[in-house]
C-alpha cells in the first residue's frame, strides 16, 4: 500500500507527472519498474511507478469524462510518427545501455555521439518513444549541429 510520501502530491507549489494510455497495465508497469529501477506505487486504477525523481501514471483508454469532454486516450499508433516522447538522462549511459538489454530492452540504435550528448531511444510496450541521453560536450561548451547543418553556439 502506498504511503502518502509515496504519491505524487505535493505540499506546496507543484511537480510534474507524465501520463501514459497503456494497453496492458501490467506489462507497461513492469517495464518501467525493471527497466528503470522504477518503485511501483499503486499497481493499478491508475497504475504509478517512481522512478528517480519523478512518477509515471498508466491506464487504460477510455472515451470523454466530465472533466475532459470531447477527449478519448489511445495508446499510440503503429505508424512511427511520434508528437511527445519521454527523455531521461543518465550519469552513465553505457551502463543503462548494457542493463536495460539484459532486462529485455530493445533499443533502435546503441547510443550515439551527437556532440552535445550520447543518446539512443528505446520503445515501451505501448510504442512510446523514450529517448536516453548523457550529456557530454554540452558540459564543455560543445552543442549538437542544428538540423540545417549550421554550428550551434552556446545560450
Amino acid at each position: 500500500m502506498a504511503t502518502p510520501g509515496d504519491l505524487p502530491a505535493p505540499e506546496q507549489g507543484l511537480l510534474l507527472t507524465h501520463f501514459l494510455t497503456v494497453r496492458d497495465v501490467a506489462l507497461s508497469r513492469r517495464f518501467y519498474a525493471e527497466i528503470f529501477g522504477g518503485d511501483i506505487v499503486l499497481e493499478e486504477n491508475p497504475a504509478i511507478v517512481k522512478v528517480a525523481n519523478s512518477w509515471i501514471i498508466m491506464n487504460p483508454g477510455g472515451g470523454p469524462t466530465p472533466d475532459k469532454p470531447g477527449i478519448t486516450l489511445v495508446p499510440p499508433e503503429e505508424n512511427g510518427t511520434v508528437s511527445a516522447f519521454l527523455n531521461v538522462r543518465v550519469a552513465d549511459i553505457a551502463s543503462f545501455y548494457a542493463d536495460a538489454q539484459v532486462k529485455g530492452a530493445r533499443f533502435l540504435t546503441h547510443p550515439l555521439d551527437r556532440k552535445a550528448e550520447l543518446r539512443c531511444y528505446l520503445r515501451d510496450p505501448d510504442g512510446y518513444l523514450i529517448e536516453v541521453g548523457q550529456a557530454t560536450g554540452m558540459l564543455k561548451g560543445v552543442f549538437a549541429d542544428r538540423p540545417d547543418g549550421s554550428r550551434a553556439s552556446p545560450p
